[in-house]
């Protein structure tokens, strides 16, 4: 029995690998001349790589070479921090354009199939961000980083929410982070090859219909049995107020009666 129980996860992990193999693998041929007609537009606009390649951190805590379509101005990542809202002058009129539509994350199905990252994960985070996880969001690096997860279908407008700050990373990390965190947890607690697929079919629903992504979304997290307040976030039918991560000791008092 308990070679048995060994031998789940390790079976789990060979689906999940092999899902992302035949995926990946197919998405890129199939997008094959989408990608190619954004490499040619941001390519022309400027002249320069249509690509942004920057570290990101792995599964383990080490780092890995993540790859987006380039959607700002070349070297955007000198000139500003690491959160981007809706009216950063760095974005590009292209890149207005493939950040709406999740375009620009299309290309990291090459990161899927070289093994950096799954298609079903917590978003691959930078450096500086990793360093202020908590010991409970830790856990998220034990995972490989996807292309999508729950957070990445309740956060479609995240640069609309930090549209205006004056310092975005710092209202990322007050509002979403711990919002994202305690999202990925929960995935990575309830994962299997039905939840990853289901995933993936609301990520793309929310491009044309974010509220019925939403709606469905709201009936996976209330199966999960999560916290309320998780569950009324994700909704984001509430003003998003700043609250500890994952772990912290800080008690934000006001926070659930503003709910």
């Amino acid at each position: 029995v308990r070679q048995a129980g060994r031998l789940r996860p390790c079976s789990r992990m060979i689906l999940k690998r092999a899902m992302d193999i035949l995926a990946a693998s197919a998405g890129l041929l199939l997008f094959s001349p989408l990608l190619l007609v954004v490499m040619l537009a941001i390519w022309l606009r400027d002249r320069q790589s249509p690509f942004y390649i920057a570290p990101r951190v792995a599964r383990g805590g080490g780092t890995f070479r993540m790859v987006k379509f380039r959607s700002m101005v070349v070297n955007a990542d000198k000139i500003g921090g690491s959160s981007t809202a809706a009216t950063d002058r760095r974005i590009t009129p292209v890149g207005q354009f493939v950040r709406a539509y999740k375009l620009d994350e299309l290309i990291q199905l090459w990161n899927v199939l070289k093994g950096d990252m799954s298609l079903v994960g917590p978003r691959p985070q930078v450096l500086t961000d990793a360093r202020l996880y908590t010991e409970a969001e830790k856990r998220m690096l034990t995972v490989r980083p996807g292309i999508t997860d729950p957070a990445s279908i309740v956060f479609t407008d995240e640069g609309n929410i930090l549209k205006g700050s004056t310092d975005p990373d710092l209202l990322y990390n007050q509002i979403i982070r711990p919002w994202k965190s305690r999202l990925a947890l929960a995935y990575i607690d309830h994962r299997n090859f039905w939840v990853d697929l289901w995933l993936i079919i609301l990520t793309v629903l929310a491009i044309t219909s974010k509220p019925a992504a939403l709606r469905a979304l709201g009936s996976l997290l209330l199966a999960w049995k999560l916290d309320p307040l998780v569950i009324r976030m994700a909704a984001r039918q509430d003003p998003l107020h700043a609250y500890p991560p994952p772990g912290a000791r800080e008690i934000v008092a006001q926070y659930p009666q503003s709910l």
